[in-house]
């Protein structure tokens, strides 16, 4: 299979891990021959229950023998996406209470860009430096790592970054600008997290000049930083909430949420201002609403927080400078990119799953399912800890 894979498939980077899946279920994945894998990753926040959840995996087996797509998205009433909506407009505050479902987190930041143009009648974008918002044309125009975007320019235009948790960049936010875009948690920059009330700041400073606000929250939320939501925990309410990833329970599935009169303004001048054909699908809204419903009805995201303090107690050693992050969005910072490679990799050889940030080049990422256990955090953490003593070892050796 896997040269089939390497040959047929493409390919995102020139040497993939290439572990053979048979089969997954809670916090591990089985290869083909027949290893099992403890996953600190989790899909890349994507598996909130983790592997084969009951609840997730029976929803998805009900709503296959009912009925699969029927018609595009907004035209016909459909149970699953319905109800997906309305639990989270229960759930969020009164101002973020309609939704428009999408096929990934990238989709849901090209329609919510989308919806800030229309609602503000400006064209200024303003996104942070070092953030990650997606790869189609919308999203990589937020990024400003020249060596990512270049081979894709022209980009859409009228788009300009400020640093993030600098309150001093804010005044370039004006009346030009038709939105503000930021991540609640940097993710791809190494996991940093707003300080000294920064989104407040930012989210006055939209106000003052009639620009939105739009937080991604595809990393951080459902559950993972000990709130439903990340930005519950820094005191705000954005105009646009963009979410994904853990959303599904593991399939694909993106959203973005703002108030009913600025949503509606998707609906004409022109009609279809935003369309997709498989967003809502019936089988993908019943796995989000079954996942939604499992962290409503449980503790696991208050868990998260005692989960967090399990892993920074364990995740001690003089190769590493920090652990960022909040909940189950970790990431530890090695001292150099040559260890958190051989980290991961060797991780591997041992039947651990860690993997890389985009950009914090000696960061590697801990996003576990929010289901993992107690003792499979230690498992864990005891195999990061002997990896980066033998590491250690060897540059004294060395030395």
């Amino acid at each position: 299979m896997k040269e089939d894979f390497l040959k047929f498939q493409a390919q995102t980077t020139p040497h993939p891990l290439a572990l053979e899946v048979e089969s997954a279920t809670g916090s591990y994945i089985k290869t083909s021959d027949s290893k099992n894998y403890l996953d600190f990753v989790a899909g890349v926040s994507a598996c909130t229950l983790g592997h084969s959840h009951p609840a997730v995996v029976n929803a998805i087996k009900e709503q296959a023998e009912k009925y699969l797509h029927v018609m595009v998205y907004g035209e016909y009433a459909q149970a699953p996406a319905v109800e997906l909506s309305k639990l989270l407009a229960e759930n969020l505050p009164g101002s973020l209470s309609k939704t428009y479902l999408v096929n990934s987190g990238t989709e849901a930041i090209e329609g919510a860009l989308k919806l800030a143009r229309r609602a503000t009648g400006r064209t200024g974008i303003i996104a942070a430096r070092h953030a990650y918002h997606g790869n189609t044309m919308g999203s990589l125009s937020l990024m400003d790592f020249k060596e990512r975007v270049e081979p894709f320019k022209p980009l859409i235009g009228d788009v300009s970054f400020i640093e993030f948790n600098s309150t001093e960049d804010l005044l370039n936010i004006n009346e030009h600008t038709a939105c503000v875009i930021l991540e609640t948690i940097q993710g791809g920059a190494g996991f940093i997290q707003p300080v000294d009330d920064y989104l407040i700041t930012v989210k006055k400073r939209c106000e003052e000049v009639g620009a939105l606000l739009i937080l991604d929250e595809i990393q951080p939320g459902f559950g993972r930083t000990g709130k439903l939501f990340g930005f519950e925990n820094f005191g705000l309410v954005p105009d646009i909430l963009v979410m994904g990833k853990g959303m599904g329970g593991g399939l694909p599935i993106g959203a973005f949420t703002a108030s009913e009169e600025v949503m509606d303004l998707l609906m004409d001048n022109p009609k279809l201002g935003h369309i997709t054909t498989f967003g809502g699908n019936p089988l993908i809204a019943s796995a989000a609403l079954a996942t939604l419903k499992e962290l409503l009805s449980t503790n696991l995201i208050s868990e998260t927080l005692q989960k967090e303090k399990l892993f920074r107690k364990h995740l001690q050693h003089p190769l590493i400078e920090e652990v960022r992050g909040k909940g189950l969005m970790l990431a530890i910072i090695v001292k150099s990119a040559e260890i958190a490679d051989q980290l991961v990799l060797r991780a591997k050889d041992e039947q651990l799953i860690l993997f890389w940030l985009l950009f914090e080049k000696r960061a590697v990422r801990i996003t576990p399912p929010l289901t993992i256990s107690s003792e499979e955090i230690l498992k864990g953490c005891g195999i990061i800890v002997d990896i980066l003593e033998e590491l250690n070892s060897n540059i004294v050796a060395v030395n």
